[in-house]
């Protein structure tokens, strides 16, 4: 094997990593709480900050609105988060977790997401550089950019 061929293998086994370390996260999630990571995700922000306005959580998700909308219907189903009426702008929602979502949020495990955010903090402004143009080459590699970003699941 070449250096090259060498080197493109480790990219690809460096993905693959990527991609197996957030199932497992998913599952093991899933498994202990029966959410998705990002509904997880959504419990654990709120459990830190609650109550917060959808696009305030949307905006600490990395997500768009739409997106948080359909993650909160489901919580709210499952009975872990409430929607009351802002006492300071009757127009807007403030979400907060439930007893039951406090419970299910103090005993889950971390999620991949919230591993990613911390980890990207901790990176100098260089590392943090590199990381950002070695992703955006991967997306062109793969010809993903006009594909719009989904949650992860993990």
């Amino acid at each position: 094997m070449s250096k090259n061929a060498e080197a493109v293998s480790e990219v690809i086994d460096n993905l693959r990593r990527i991609f197996q370390a957030i199932n497992e996260y998913s599952k093991n999630a899933e498994r202990i709480t029966g959410l998705t990571g990002p509904q997880l995700w959504a419990l654990k922000i709120l459990a830190i900050a609650a109550p917060l306005r959808l696009s305030d959580l949307a905006r600490q998700m990395y997500l768009r609105p739409a997106t948080v909308v359909g993650i909160i219907d489901r919580l709210e189903g499952k009975g872990l988060v409430t929607r009351t009426r802002s006492i300071q702008d009757r127009r807007a929602v403030d979400i907060d977790l439930s007893e039951m979502g406090r419970k299910v949020a103090s005993k889950a495990p971390e999620v991949a997401q919230a591993m990613l955010l911390n980890g990207l903090e901790e990176l100098t402004d260089d590392q943090f550089s590199r990381v950002a143009d070695g992703m955006q080459l991967m997306v062109c590699v793969l010809g993903a950019e006009q594909i719009t970003p989904q949650p992860l699941h993990g």
